[in-house]
């Protein structure tokens, strides 16, 4: 079960992906990419909690990832949104990838979504990231 912090944390890690979005779709605006990044950061560190956050960003696979994320989150944050979520972009699909097989797994079980993800063209990609495996590792 999730206490009331896991609960606010996905709240705002919610909100930050909304605002990161909405930043995008407003032509890469500074102020909502910024306050985006802020509450995702925050989002994360309250669901999984701080120590393992910092775990997380400073494993040496994770390195690479790490430090892409937080230098396009600099970037943004001084002027180049642009560049800066290019760069975080990167950083968070090197960070995120081993994340990406339990998530396409979970969304093939959705309704809409499942039937979507087994189309014939689509099923194949899907494969190809998530491998064979057929269960969730929960």
């Amino acid at each position: 079960m999730m206490d009331d912090k896991q609960k606010i944390g996905i709240g705002l890690t919610s909100f930050g992906l909304l605002f990161t979005l909405l930043g995008i779709m407003f032509f890469f605006d500074r102020g909502l990419l910024s306050m985006g990044n802020i509450l995702f950061l925050a989002g994360v560190t309250m669901t999984i909690g701080p120590k393992r956050t910092l775990k997380f960003f400073v494993k040496r696979r994770n390195l690479k990832g790490s430090a892409c994320f937080l230098g396009g989150l600099s970037l943004v944050f001084v002027g180049w949104p642009f560049i800066g979520m290019c760069v975080e972009g990167y950083g968070f699909l090197v960070l995120f990838s081993a994340f990406f097989p339990t998530v396409l797994l979970f969304l093939k079980r959705l309704p809409v979504i499942g039937t979507f993800l087994s189309l014939p063209g689509v099923k194949h990609i899907v494969t190809s990231i998530a491998g064979r495996a057929q269960t969730l590792p929960v």
